[in-house]
């Protein structure tokens, strides 16, 4: 079994503390009181409840702070993956949205998500899963809306003379 990783030394507990005090950012307060704590000479798993992690965590942010020093003891946080589609791809995904399907080409009279999924994989070669489209369109600007249901070959004017009006007061 390997023994505990050896702190840089060019830090001592009181400038570890001084620097918790000293940072706004509550996470890297409490990894620097821990770091603190070990340079005490706690142990390793006291240290960690110190900080509020496991012994493996406090590990890791050793590792980090020997390498980087105190910046390194700073969340990295991940933007995620890179779309596949590119820009002019995704305008005329949103053009295609806007303007709607046309029911002879498309077969559809209105979009979902799994026709659009499909439209994606033929028009662009991408395949994404059809919970991905929403987060698609949600990048574009669209929200979930319902539409009513409207029938291909229903007609205004009958409509309007079924409609019964109120004679006014």
């Amino acid at each position: 079994m390997a023994g505990a990783i050896a702190l840089r030394t060019d830090y001592t507990a009181s400038a570890l503390r001084r620097l918790a005090s000293r940072t706004r950012d509550a996470n890297v307060a409490r990894r620097l009181l821990s770091l603190a704590a070990v340079r005490d000479g706690a142990s390793r798993g006291e240290a960690a409840r110190i900080g509020g992690m496991d012994r493996q965590t406090l590990r890791d942010w050793v590792h980090r702070f020997n390498a980087a020093g105190p910046d390194g003891l700073h969340d990295r946080w991940r933007n995620g993956s890179v779309c596949r589609l590119t820009a002019d791809q995704l305008a005329e995904l949103s053009a295609l949205v806007t303007t709607g399907p046309d029911r002879a080409r498309d077969g559809v009279v209105r979009w979902r998500r799994v026709d659009l999924q499909r439209v994606i994989e033929e028009r662009f070669g991408v395949s994404y899963h059809e919970r991905h489209v929403s987060a698609l369109l949600k990048r574009l600007g669209f929200s979930h809306v319902s539409v009513r249901p409207r029938h291909p070959g229903q007609d205004p004017s009958v409509m309007d003379a079924f409609k019964k009006t109120s004679p006014r007061s």
